[in-house]
């Protein structure tokens, strides 16, 4: 009942839980937006649940993507779909395709001394975006070439095509580049061809899982470590931060640096990550904030986890979030770029290195 299309009298509806899964709009969002401004209007089905008309998802899934280029919802609820287009298009012309919002990224200055491309150790430089929150607060440049051949499968809807197009892009590019050149730039490209209606949401669906799958399936090369040397890093995001391809990169990232990441997926509660971290023996725990996450997380639940978690349990926290800049908590590292995160784990490393022993 709560995954699958359900049968009433306007028609095809989806239950909330289905909603809630198709447009990361938590169900909660959605009861909110219903009482405060009346909108979306579900109907109920014969067992009283509510259940969701197929075009006032499509209008909550355009909601969503200018939510998270930095709309206010009370902006946005009130807008019908030919607003919501207008304004996904002007949202776009602002950005231009290759990255966020100029007057918001601006305001970050891109760190300095860092590489153009990830050394031969694989420092993976992750190129921020909405879609995929990550470690470093650079504006992109020109969409790469890789990019560019990506996007002609999915203008094409080929996703046979993109499958065959990413293993030979990883096979010639190796993971660090291919992170850094082409998984995050053509998630940012796709999601802002959504914007404009150049891309539908189901092809930004498939660009994600085949991304999805290339990444996994590099993970499952690197051997399994086992030995105190090596930083057993629990990943995760907070609750209302969905983005779980962007821990997917850092996981990525971290055995290529040979750490042992544990990857939670996104959304753990706070109590959830306290219990993990300690039933897992991790060393770190490690969370992502996008650019728009909602600033409770970082002034209320950051502090919080920290308080919770035993001292000897490190707390990293990345992305680009302008709290993170500003006042990040007390007891809490924060991780705005690649270089700063490889001295994070190198200085980790050597704290924890084995005394050396006389004679």
């Amino acid at each position: 009942m709560d995954n699958t299309l359900l049968p009433a009298g306007h028609g095809l509806m989806m239950s909330i839980a289905a909603v809630e899964r198709d447009t990361g709009l938590s169900k909660d969002t959605l009861r909110v937006w219903e009482r405060r401004y009346g909108f979306p209007q579900p109907a109920r089905d014969p067992q009283g649940e509510r259940a969701y008309p197929l075009d006032q998802i499509e209008r909550l899934r355009l909601i969503k993507r200018l939510l998270d280029v930095g709309h206010r919802p009370s902006r946005l609820v009130h807008l019908d779909m030919s607003d919501l287009r207008a304004l996904s298009e002007r949202t776009a012309d602002a950005q231009g395709l290759d990255g966020p919002i100029r007057r918001r990224a601006l305001r970050t200055t891109p760190p300095t001394n860092t590489p153009a491309t990830p050394t031969s150790h694989g420092r993976a430089h992750l190129l921020a975006s909405a879609s995929a929150p990550t470690w470093s607060a650079q504006v992109p440049g020109p969409t790469p070439q890789w990019v560019e051949r990506c996007l002609v499968h999915v203008d094409r809807h080929d996703p046979i095509g993109l499958r065959r197009e990413l293993a030979h892009c990883q096979n010639r590019l190796g993971l660090a580049r291919f992170i850094s050149d082409l998984a995050a730039p053509l998630l940012t490209a796709v999601g802002n061809g959504w914007l404009r209606g150049r891309f539908q949401v189901y092809q930004e669906h498939w660009v994600s899982h085949y991304l999805q799958q290339a990444l996994h399936a590099a993970i499952q090369t690197f051997p399994v470590l086992n030995d105190d040397s090596h930083p057993r890093v629990l990943l995760s995001t907070l609750p209302g931060e969905h983005h779980s391809l962007g821990l997917l990169m850092v996981e990525c990232w971290l055995c290529l640096e040979q750490a042992q990441p544990i990857n939670l997926g996104p959304q753990t509660p706070v109590w959830d990550l306290v219990h993990a971290a300690q039933a897992c023996h991790a060393d770190v725990v490690a969370l992502s904030f996008s650019a728009y996450a909602q600033p409770q997380l970082i002034t209320d639940a950051l502090p919080e986890l920290r308080q919770k978690l035993p001292p000897h349990i490190e707390l990293w926290v990345g992305g680009s979030h302008p709290l993170l800049q500003r006042r990040p908590p007390e007891g809490v590292t924060v991780l705005n770029d690649m270089p700063r995160l490889t001295d994070i784990v190198s200085d980790w490393r050597q704290r924890h290195a084995p005394a050396p022993t006389e004679g």
